[in-house]
């Protein structure tokens, strides 16, 4: 379990989730503390919210935000997608002839959906898009992991409709468990260690499959019907001081060189040679 110390500071929208997880911080006698114009000036802090919000007051909040890479998914085997994904930019998939589903990696600056052709898709900036092959979700679950270890989760759409059930004691656990124990194991390293990893059964036209949906960060994710104790383990982590973050997962940080403790220099020896 996290350390009591600290606090929970949340953006001023409110969201059940936010309202799920102050209740978790104030049973481990942490306070929550909703902000306004500025941030709270004390330390300790842990985040959930926005990403829009986060950019205004992660320095003063002096908060590490953890996040997967925006081509994550490009990464990964397509035994383990089941679908064939790109990394691209909006203008590229302008040009697409066929029907695709295509989402910002990041922030929401259209919605993630399967657009017909790429003259369907919203007007806006050049912003870097993910595109791949249309395919069906019979069902989603939402994962919370923590050092490789999924520590709660929940169902949340069924054929693309909402569908909020939690993981533990669902008939599909057992094989959920099994799926992303074998991904992590393999690919767990490439994911910050605080992370929201969503997974789907895919319909294809030879059954069924487990695939990966998506890889999101903890501080800014609806846990649906996740255990919110066990959901905050893995918020506090994700979004937590900037005095605590690992040297594993700097590269994850998503404001790297803001403000961020650095390793330790090594002293040269009397010689003038650095240790090895």
């Amino acid at each position: 379990m996290v350390t009591k110390q600290g606090f929970l500071a949340l953006a001023p929208q409110y969201t059940t989730t936010s309202e799920l997880l102050s209740a978790a911080v104030r049973r481990r006698g942490m306070d929550v503390e909703v902000l306004g114009g500025a941030a709270p000036m004390r330390r300790g802090a842990h985040y959930y919210g926005g990403p829009a919000f986060a950019a205004r007051v992660a320095n003063d909040l002096q908060v590490a935000l953890l996040e997967p890479s925006d081509d994550w998914l490009t990464t990964l085997p397509y035994a383990y997608t089941g679908r064939h994904i790109a990394m691209s930019t909006l203008s590229e998939a302008r040009r697409l002839s066929h029907p695709a589903f295509v989402k910002p990696p990041r922030e929401k600056s259209f919605p993630a959906a399967v657009y017909p052709t790429g003259t369907d898709l919203p007007p806006g900036p050049d912003v870097p898009v993910l595109i791949s092959d249309v395919v069906t979700w019979a069902a989603e679950f939402r994962l919370y992991v923590l050092d490789g270890e999924v520590r709660t989760g929940s169902q949340y759409t069924t054929f693309g409709r909402l569908d909020a059930e939690p993981l533990e004691g669902h008939h599909h656990e057992a094989a959920v468990r099994a799926f992303a124990e074998h991904l992590l194991s393999t690919y767990g390293e490439s994911l910050p260690s605080a992370v929201v990893l969503d997974i789907g059964h895919l319909t294809t036209d030879h059954g069924t499959e487990w695939a990966v949906v998506e890889a999101n960060m903890a501080w800014f994710s609806n846990c649906y019907a996740a255990a919110p104790d066990r959901a905050l383990d893995v918020v506090l982590r994700s979004a937590g001081p900037r005095t605590a973050l690992s040297e594993r997962d700097r590269r994850f940080c998503r404001f790297p060189t803001a403000g961020l403790p650095q390793p330790p220099r090594r002293q040269p020896t009397a010689s003038g040679s650095r240790h090895r």
